[in-house]
Formats: C-alpha cells, structure tokens, sequence
C-alpha cells in the first residue's frame, strides 16, 4: 500500500535530516501493510517472495497467535538491498511511524556502509523471486516431498559455512580423484660415480625425501586441511544430481548473504537505535510528541532480567565511544592514568566522538567491537555480569561481575554468529568414503538433538555415514548417523581398543 501523503511527508523530512547528519545509503522505499501482512513478511525473512517451505507457514501460523495474544507486535522491518525496501505497520501511530523511518535509516546507512556488508548481493529481492522460480519447477518436476525433504537436509546445515571466505580469494579445491602427489625418490644430477656423493649428497636426499614423504602424509587426507564451509565443500564434492546441487547452491547463497546480519546484530541495531533516537530528538519531533516518543523508546530499550537487548548495549556502546573520544579517554596517556579523580574529570575537549563512530560503525563487527570497545568502566556503568542456570526452576543467578569473565561471556555468545564452530576433517573416514567433522568446542556442549538432526541432513546430501566429534559432558564422543538410525561412540574407549 502506498504511503498516506502525511507519512511522505514525514520521510522526506527525517530523510533530509538523515542527509545533514551524515548519513549515506541506497534510496528507501517504504511500503504500508497490515499486520498479517506484516507476519507473513517476517515469516520470510522479510521478503515478499520466496521459495515454497512447511517452515515459512509454520513460524506465520507461530507469529499470528503472538499477534492475537498480545505476545508481541513488528514495529519495523528493513531488508538490505537497492534500492532499501522497509515496512510500516498500519495502525501504528504517527510517532510510532517516525520512530521506524528514522531506524530504518540508520539501518540502510549500516547497510550501505559496513565492510561485512558489502560482498552483499544488493539486488537479493530479485535473486530471492528467482531462486523460488527455480525451486517451485523443481517441484512440479520430481515431486513436492521429494523436493522437500532434500530442502530440509540443506536447511538444517544452513550456518555451516566460512564467514571468513567472503574477505579471501577462493582456494583451488583438489578433488578427490586427482593424480597421486609426486613420488618419494627425488631426481639425482648427473654426475660421474667418484663424484656421485658430492653432487648429490645422501644428506640432502635425504632431507628430501622426508619433506615429500610428510607431503604425501598430508596430502593423503582430503580435504587436505579443515575445512570450514561445510556447504561449500558439499557443493563440489557430494555425489548430488543437477538440481539437488542447484538447491544446496540457493541455500548457501542465502546463508552468505544473511551471514553479516548475525555477524552485527549488536552494530546494527545499536546504530539504527542512535539514530532514531538522534533525529527526532533533535530535528523531527514536536513538544506534544515527546512523551509518546518517550514511552516507546524506554520500551525498545528495556532489559529482561538475564536476557541482553542488542538495541541498549548498542546504542550505549556507541555513546560510549562518541563520549570518550570527544573528552579524549583513550591513548597511552588515559590508560597511564590510575587517579580515579583524574580519571572522572579528564577531558581534552578533542571532539573525535562522532568521527569516531563513523570509522567504527564502517570496520567493525559485534566481536571486533566488543573486544576492542567494551572497557570495565562501561561494564560496571551499566551492570553487566555473567549468570547462571540457579537451582530454583532454573531461574538465572549472577555468578561472577569480574570484567574479563563479563568480556569473554559476550564474546562467547557472538563468536561466528553464535553458532557452534563445525569443520570437515576427512571425507574418506577409515577409508570407506564416510564423512568425519569435529566440533571445535569452547566450553558449552552440542545440543545433541540438534547434532542428530544435521547428522541426518548431511547424510541425505552425502549419501554415506556421517560422523561428529565433539565433547559431551566433558568425554570425548563421536555422533554419526548412517542415513537411518544415529550412533555414539566413546572416544577413549575406541582409542584404548585400538591401542590394545
């Protein structure tokens, strides 16, 4: 639905203001929908078309009762693309819809101007109508449940992949078919017999013959180091037919694509958050409006005791950053400082905060930010601790406010997007062309249904057994799944059967 001329005119208005602040981003189209339109938008991620799945219906069906009940209501949805495409609730009022279109405008300049965006496709709304083209004739072709089913392997694998990839360029994949490596024996120079040992020395033969046989040792393992983008490798080297490759290669695409917004959710919002709050404030709101603006502010910013609110710790990082830069707290001199009177006073009216968070806002992702940014003043500013499960109905219960243990808890929770660190070690397992990947554990264990249910896609993609190594309970174990029942098998018991 297209915008009542009052709503034009308001974001022609929080738009300039976006220009003046400095502001840089694709142009914004807003559109005007109801709210089971707006549910059912949500339901895909956001886009207006896309491929045919049970999952879309269900989580429409989940967000309606939500709606009905009162549980939760979309104030605003924003999609990275060019041009920039967000949604306005109707009904919402004229504050409510101000408040979005400025937040949506600090979203599109994220979007624009962040390095984890920019490998981006920035014309996904056509990309997504075309991959459901493509998978809605995959259906009428092999069938409905057959493409499903094949659809649900991939999806259950879908953060899988390298979020390092998109910075490098692409290694050369060897195959597992390729030439045998060179042999063992390296060449000899001609030479006569009396001067055979001083042209070709046996020390250095030697010294050769070791270097190629740990070359061989290597690459006898394919792939011949871990390999991270599981779909990726999945891609190129599972026995898959045409369209079942076509599929993987969508679901990959989308997952790369949706990569940085996992990557920044702490950024993007936080930075979205400031600018609302920063353009109404000081350009777009009337006195009659402060109070409703107020209100739905403090509401977006509330916290949930043991839960964190990426809208708040964003936008305090950033005001943080702003505040410390303009008053100078920060270089040799500030970290020398230990007089705590000298230190709450100190400022060098430098006026760098705004700059800075500009350069911030363009290089950073949640991980680099809160290692580099977060500082134990702003921790015990803003109370942060670490919780755990307490021993009443597992309500949480603070366990530690020390500033490392703080620091690396956040971290934890936003190192590669939140999901757990999965590699392929071997894809000819004890030689019988299984698959072996390993779980680069970090203190918190697989949930083992979830390990079971990808062990089971992955066996549909690679049509042999599939094996997990990880930590449970603090033994080593390895999960397989042989495409028809899962399995376990105790580490240190295999080991001491093998070494007796």
């Amino acid at each position: 639905m297209n915008l009542p001329l009052e709503l034009v005119r308001q974001q022609k208005r929080i738009e300039a203001a976006a220009h003046e602040f400095g502001l840089r981003f694709f142009p914004v189209i807003f559109e005007l929908v109801d709210y089971r339109q707006m549910n059912a938008l949500a339901a895909y991620g956001g886009f207006p078309t896309r491929y045919p799945h049970w999952r879309f219906g269900m989580e429409f069906q989940q967000l309606s009762k939500s709606y009905e009940y009162g549980l939760h209501r979309i104030y605003e949805m924003v999609i990275n693309n060019n041009p920039t495409y967000a949604y306005l609730l109707e009904g919402n009022t004229t504050v409510d819809h101000k408040m979005v279109m400025a937040h949506v405008y600090g979203h599109a300049d994220f979007f624009y101007n962040n390095v984890y965006f920019a490998h981006t496709d920035r014309k996904i709304v056509d990309t997504m109508a075309n991959h459901a083209t493509r998978i809605r004739r995959y259906q009428e072709r092999y069938g409905l449940e057959t493409v499903e089913r094949f659809l649900d392997a991939c999806l259950s694998i879908d953060d899988l992949i390298d979020p390092g990839a998109v910075f490098r360029p692409p290694k050369p994949r060897r195959s597992m078919d390729e030439d045998a490596p060179e042999p063992l024996e390296p060449p000899r120079l001609p030479a006569k017999p009396y001067l055979e040992r001083y042209v070709n020395p046996p020390e250095y033969l030697d010294a050769l013959r070791e270097k190629r046989r740990k070359v061989r040792e290597k690459t006898k393992r394919f792939p011949p180091e871990p390999e991270r983008d599981v779909l990726g490798f999945l891609l190129h080297e599972a026995p898959l037919e045409n369209w079942e490759r076509d599929i993987l290669n969508i679901v990959r695409e989308e997952s790369y694509y949706f990569l940085p917004q996992r990557q920044t959710k702490i950024m993007n919002e936080g930075w979205a958050t400031y600018w609302h709050s920063t353009i109404l404030t000081q350009r777009c709101l009337s006195a009659s409006e402060l109070v409703d603006y107020a209100d739905r502010h403090s509401g977006a910013l509330a916290m949930a005791p043991g839960r964190l609110n990426p809208y708040k710790l964003g936008l305090e990082l950033f005001r943080d950053i702003e505040r410390r830069w303009d008053r100078g707290q920060f270089g040799p001199e500030w970290e020398a400082c230990d007089d705590m009177i000298e230190r709450a006073h100190w400022d060098r009216k430098l006026g760098l905060g705004r700059e800075k968070i500009f350069e911030v806002r363009r290089l950073h992702c949640d991980v680099t930010l809160l290692d580099e940014f977060l500082t134990a003043d702003f921790c015990q500013r803003m109370q942060l601790f670490v919780t755990e499960p307490g021993k009443r109905k597992g309500q949480p219960v603070i366990s530690s406010r020390d500033f490392q243990q703080v620091k690396q808890s956040l971290l934890f929770q936003f190192t590669n997007g939140g999901s757990p660190l999965i590699e392929i070690v071997d894809a000819n397992f004890r030689n019988r062309g299984e698959l072996l990947l390993v779980h680069r554990h970090v203190g918190v264990d697989l949930r083992i249904d979830w390990a079971r249910e990808v062990l089971a896609g992955m066996t549909r993609i690679w049509h042999r057994p599939v094996r997990l190594e990880t930590i449970r309970q603090g033994k080593p174990v390895r999960l397989g799944h042989d495409g028809k029942r899962p399995s376990e098998e105790d580490l240190d018991a295999v080991t001491r059967a093998e070494a007796g």
